[in-house]
């Protein structure tokens, strides 16, 4: 077998239909359990390396902002020097990273190795799309591909808060960073093994365009994380968001004119994508309230402990990984737009239930039942939004364009929170969580509903004349 990445002959992997496509989303999930595994652990990092309060969020702030300033450099990267190489050069860097956030001896090295983390997943995270969608020997591979991955990226951060409270309860918060380092080694060490090369695409690389995309991208999440802690008419929150339009701007501009763009305009330019784009950000960002808000709710009116709050969870994870294998066979059958708005409906209802805590009870129908019907919905409606994006791309295209999709989470989840947080703080009352709570709630609720309101306007059609 030869020793480069992406040249030795497909004949020789197996198809990420089986072992191939159990390492990769091990190494997505591994990449979405590093968005929530260090939160429950935020106060004993702070206290063991005397992080400032001003500067702890910046634990899970650089990681944010990295990996979805970067994904759509990442995405195209993966087009051009190929897949495979991109995915084994991003998961090299974040176990790397891993094990230096493990050893920091201060904050500054922390939230350095933090941020390289996110650099590494947002190269490796669009490979992992593009590799499972392209190399699908069929539509109904490429459905259950999507389905899990959906899943993964859906339930993986669900999972983080449960596995960070048990390293942190029964161990160090130090095994929160420890923990992805076996695990990166064992997929670098398969990953020629069970998943074939597939070439990069020849031309030169969009530099221009790769500055505008990253700025962009960077400049806005930034403005976003900022945005609860000093308001939305602050001069660095509107600095940071002006900054993003004027990038954007010209990436829209230079990808116009681009031999070989970072970001085919073509990409954005069917309605059914941009739709799935939409469906994406403000679903994603609904989501956040659940991660923000019912986790506090747990600790601080419930008194459950950091591990204890997140097995809580775990219905919403059952309820989305176990619709992961019947959506595949529902889009196959109705198409993603009634899936889509049963979906949005159901999360709309979910957190409009959510808004009642306080006066439904404890635990069970608080929350537990709730976040059941949460889970199934979600389950219902990333897979189809995923097969929206992804449908009719070139396999040239297919790292852009999945990076593309996991720059709409990111940024949805950056939007989520931040109006998620400022909804809550404008609604609160000193000494009392549940007020601030569940407007907070209801917002997230609104997310759901122009989300709906996005996919009634979509044109009905099957997915076979779509294929993700």
């Amino acid at each position: 077998m030869s020793t480069s990445l992406d040249t030795e002959p497909s004949r020789t992997a197996v198809p990420p239909a089986t072992g191939g496509m159990a390492l990769m989303l091990l190494a997505q999930l591994m990449f979405v359990l590093d968005t929530t595994i260090i939160n429950v652990a935020l106060p004993r990092i702070g206290a063991g390396l005397g992080f400032a309060p001003a500067t702890l969020s910046w634990v899970v702030n650089g990681y944010a902002l990295a990996f979805g300033g970067l994904l759509l450099l990442g995405g195209r990267l993966g087009d051009v020097l190929g897949r495979r190489r991109a995915f084994v050069l991003g998961v090299g860097l974040f176990t790397a990273a891993s094990l230096a956030g493990g050893l920091a001896p201060t904050p500054g090295w922390l939230i350095a190795a933090r941020a390289v983390q996110g650099a590494g997943a947002a190269l490796a995270a669009p490979a992992v799309l593009a590799l499972l969608t392209v190399s699908a020997p069929d539509e109904a591979a490429r459905r259950r591909s999507l389905a899990l991955f959906s899943a993964v990226g859906v339930g993986g951060g669900t999972l983080g808060l449960v596995l960070g409270g048990l390293l942190t309860e029964y161990g160090s918060w130090r095994w929160t960073m420890f923990v992805n380092v076996p695990i990166g080694l064992v997929v670098l060490a398969l990953i020629t093994r069970l998943v074939a090369a597939i070439p990069g695409t020849p031309g030169r690389f969009d530099v221009l365009g790769a500055v505008t995309a990253t700025g962009a991208a960077t400049s806005t999440v930034w403005a976003l994380i900022q945005a609860p802690d000093h308001g939305w008419t602050s001069p660095a929150v509107l600095g940071g968001l002006l900054l993003g339009l004027i990038l954007l701007t010209a990436l829209i501009v230079t990808e116009r004119r681009a031999a070989h763009p970072l970001l085919r305009p073509a990409l954005v330019r069917d309605r059914r994508r941009v739709t799935g784009l939409i469906v994406t950000t403000l679903v994603f960002g609904a989501q956040m309230s659940i991660f923000f808000l019912v986790v506090q709710y747990l600790q601080r009116e419930l008194a459950f402990s950091a591990l204890a709050a997140g097995l809580a969870f775990l219905p919403m994870t059952g309820g989305i990984f176990a619709m992961s294998r019947i959506t595949p066979l529902l889009v196959g059958r109705f198409g993603q737009k009634p899936l889509l708005i049963i979906g949005c409906s159901g999360l709309t209802a979910s957190y409009a239930w959510l808004s009642g805590i306080g006066d439904t009870g404890g635990y069970p129908t608080a929350v537990l039942a709730p976040l059941l019907l949460n889970g199934i919905a979600a389950g219902l409606t990333f897979m189809p939004a995923a097969s929206l994006i992804l449908g009719d791309v070139a396999a040239a295209d297919a790292g852009a364009a999945s990076g593309l999709m996991q720059t709409s989470q990111q940024l949805g989840g950056a939007i989520g929170l931040a109006v998620i947080v400022s909804v809550y703080a404008a609604g609160a009352v000193p000494q009392d969580f549940l007020p601030g709570a569940r407007a907070a709630f209801l917002a997230a609720g609104g997310l759901t509903v122009l989300a709906l309101i996005a996919v009634a306007a979509l044109p009905a059609r099957r997915s076979s004349a779509s294929a993700a």
